[in-house]
C-alpha cells in the first residue's frame, strides 16, 4: 500500500471529469492533477450519449427560449440562476470544445446541422451523427494526453472519500459544517492494492446510477459510485426521487444495458404508435411525440398497462430514408442486426431508466457540502434540471460546470498549498477472498429487480414500503460481506447501488407532490 499525493484528484473520466481536468491543467501547469477511472480511458456514460448538446446557435433562437424550455421540462423546480448561467455560457463552451477538435455535423448550407428534440421549441442540438458522446470523449482524451501534468489512471476504483471519519473519533452527521475531503482510498484493479490518494481538492465526476435498475440505457459501469461515497461521507444528496426514464429504449428482453433510440429520432419526425397502430401521444400532450421525456414515458407506460402489450412502436417508415441513415447510422444498423428494416418495420420500444436529475448537492460554484469536494455531471444536483431533464442539457451542464469548478480552484490556488492531515492506510486486517461471487451478483440482481418492479415510472406508498423492506435485508447482508471479504469492484458497486436505491426510495416517500419525473398514485 502506498500514499500518493497530488494537488487535484478527479474521480471519473467522462465529459465532467475530463473537462475540469483539462481546464485546470492548462491554467496551472505546475500543479499535479490525477484523473482516476474504474474502467478504461474511453469508457464512460459520456461515450454512450447519442443525441447531442443543446445551445443557442441559430440567430432565430434566443437564450430566453432555451431557459424557458429548460424550466418547463423541469416542472419549474429548477434553480433559475443556474439555468441562466448554463444556457448563457453554452455557446462559449461549445466553441471551446470545437477548438479542441470536436467535429459536429454540417448541413448542405455549410452550417451546423441543428437538431430538435422533445421539449425544445427550436432547433438547437449540435450533434455528430448519433454518436455525439463518443466524439466528445475522444476529443477530450486527446487533450488530456497532450498535457504532461495530468496523470491518467485507468482501472482504478475509488472506494471511499477520505474525511475526518478516517483519522478522528469525531461523530459526523449530515449537515455538519466542518467536514473536509482530503482524497480517496483507491483500489488498483490490476494489483489488488488499496492506495491512499491525498489531494488538496477533489472533483467527483463519477457519472450516473442506471444500473440500480434492471432495465436501463446506462452502461454496466453506471453504479452510482459517487453518490454512494458522498452519502457515506455525510454530504447532502437531494432530489433522488426524480429519475428520468428515457421513453424509447429498444425492446430486447433480457438485454442490459438497453440500446437507446435517441430522442432525436422523434425530433426527426418519427411517430409513436401503440399495438393497434394508433398515434397515442396527442391524447396526453399537444406537442405529441415532442413532449418532454417524463410525459412521453408515462404515456407509454399507460398504453402498455391498458393494452397488456410489452412495448409500443416508433414508426420511421414515412421519413426520408437516405437522410435518416445519414443522421442515425448506428440506430439503423442496430435495428437491422435484429431483423428490423426501419424503412418498412416499426421499432419496438419501451421506457428505461436513463438519468438522475438529483444527486450530490452543489452550489453555483460546484461545491458540495463537504469542504474541498466538488461534484460535476450526473453525480451532482446543480439545480439545472429541476424535476426532469430537458434533452441534450446534460453534456452541456458538465461542460459549463467543468469551467466553473476549474475557475474557482484557479482563483483560490493558495488553498492548494495547505498541509495534509495524518491519514491512515486502508485497513484490510481480517478480510479473506470471497468463496462465492454468486452471493454478490445475486444481491445486485435482486436490488435491480426490486427497483424495476416497485420503484418505476409510477410509484405508490405501498410499493415503496415493500421495496424498502426487501432492500433492508440486502443492505445488511452486503455490509456483513464488505467487512469480511477482500475488497473488489463487485462488492463496492453493490454497496453503492444499495445506497442509491435507498435514497431513491426514502426521498420518494418524503415527496409531497407529483412533479416532473416523479409520479405517485397516492399524490394524485
Amino acid at each position: 500500500m502506498s500514499t500518493i499525493k497530488s494537488d487535484i484528484l478527479v474521480l471519473g473520466a467522462g465529459v465532467a471529469g475530463l473537462t475540469t481536468a483539462i481546464k485546470l491543467a492548462k491554467a496551472l501547469p505546475e500543479r499535479k492533477i490525477i484523473v482516476a477511472t474504474k474502467a478504461n480511458k474511453e469508457e464512460s456514460n459520456t461515450k454512450y450519449a447519442q443525441g447531442g448538446i443543446a445551445a443557442v446557435w441559430d440567430e432565430d433562437d434566443t437564450f430566453e427560449s432555451h431557459i424557458q424550455d429548460t424550466l418547463k421540462a423541469g416542472d419549474f423546480e429548477n434553480n433559475e440562476e443556474v439555468v441562466k448561467i448554463v444556457v448563457e455560457n453554452a455557446p462559449e463552451r461549445l466553441n471551446e470544445l470545437i477548438k479542441w477538435g470536436a467535429d459536429f455535423d454540417i448541413n448542405s448550407k455549410n452550417e451546423y446541422d441543428l437538431g430538435k428534440e422533445g421539449g425544445h421549441s427550436a432547433n438547437r442540438i449540435l450533434h455528430h451523427k448519433d454518436i455525439t458522446g463518443f466524439e466528445i470523449q475522444m476529443t477530450l482524451i486527446k487533450q488530456v494526453e497532450s498535457l504532461s501534468n495530468i496523470e491518467f489512471l485507468a482501472h482504478h476504483f475509488a472506494i471511499e472519500l477520505i474525511t475526518e471519519h478516517h483519522y478522528t473519533n469525531k461523530k459526523i452527521v449530515f449537515g455538519e459544517k466542518n467536514i473536509h475531503c482530503y482524497g480517496a482510498y483507491i483500489l488498483d484493479e490490476k494489483t489488488g492494492e488499496i492506495d491512499t490518494y491525498l489531494a488538496k481538492k477533489v472533483v467527483l465526476a463519477t457519472g450516473g446510477s442506471g444500473q440500480t435498475y434492471a432495465t436501463t440505457t446506462n452502461p454496466i459501469i453506471a453504479t452510482g459510485d459517487g453518490i454512494g461515497m458522498a452519502f457515506r461521507a455525510k454530504a447532502l444528496v437531494e432530489d433522488m426521487q426524480y429519475i428520468q426514464f428515457h421513453p424509447t429504449a429498444l425492446y430486447e428482453p433480457g438485454k442490459s444495458p438497453a440500446f437507446l433510440i435517441s430522442e432525436a429520432v422523434r425530433g426527426f419526425g418519427a411517430y409513436l404508435r401503440n399495438e393497434t397502430g394508433e398515434r397515442f401521444m396527442f391524447k396526453t400532450d399537444e406537442r405529441g411525440e415532442l413532449a418532454s421525456r417524463d410525459i412521453v414515458s408515462r404515456a407509454i407506460n399507460m398504453e402498455i398497462n391498458i393494452s397488456g402489450a410489452e412495448c409500443v412502436y416508433l414508426d420511421c417508415t414515412h421519413l426520408d430514408q437516405e437522410a435518416f441513415y445519414k443522421h442515425f447510422p448506428n440506430i439503423v444498423d442496430k435495428c437491422k442486426s435484429i431483423g428490423i428494416d426501419v424503412s418498412k418495420d416499426f421499432i419496438p420500444v419501451l421506457p428505461a431508466m436513463h438519468y438522475m436529475c438529483g444527486g450530490v448537492k452543489v452550489d453555483i460554484k460546484g461545491k458540495t457540502t463537504i469542504k474541498n469536494l466538488y461534484a460535476n455531471g450526473e453525480v451532482a444536483k446543480t439545480g439545472l434540471h429541476g424535476a426532469n431533464r430537458l434533452a441534450s442539457n446534460s453534456l452541456l451542464e458538465a461542460l459549463v460546470f467543468g469551467d466553473i469548478i476549474a475557475n474557482d480552484i484557479i482563483e483560490n490556488e493558495n488553498e492548494l498549498d495547505v498541509d495534509f492531515p495524518n491519514v491512515p492506510e486502508w485497513n484490510t486486517e481480517g478480510t479473506t477472498d470471497p468463496k462465492e461471487l454468486i452471493l454478490i451478483t445475486h444481491n445486485r440482481k435482486s436490488v435491480q429487480n426490486i427497483m424495476n418492479d416497485l420503484v418505476g415510472i409510477v410509484r405508490s406508498n405501498e410499493r415503496l414500503e415493500r421495496a424498502l423492506d426487501h432492500l433492508n435485508y440486502i443492505y445488511e447482508d452486503t455490509e456483513k460481506m464488505f467487512k469480511r471479504v477482500t475488497i473488489s469492484p463487485q462488492i463496492c458497486e453493490l454497496r453503492n447501488i444499495n445506497n442509491v436505491a435507498y435514497l431513491i426510495i426514502i426521498q420518494s416517500m418524503e415527496a409531497t407532490k407529483n412533479k416532473g419525473a416523479f409520479y405517485s398514485l397516492d399524490l394524485v
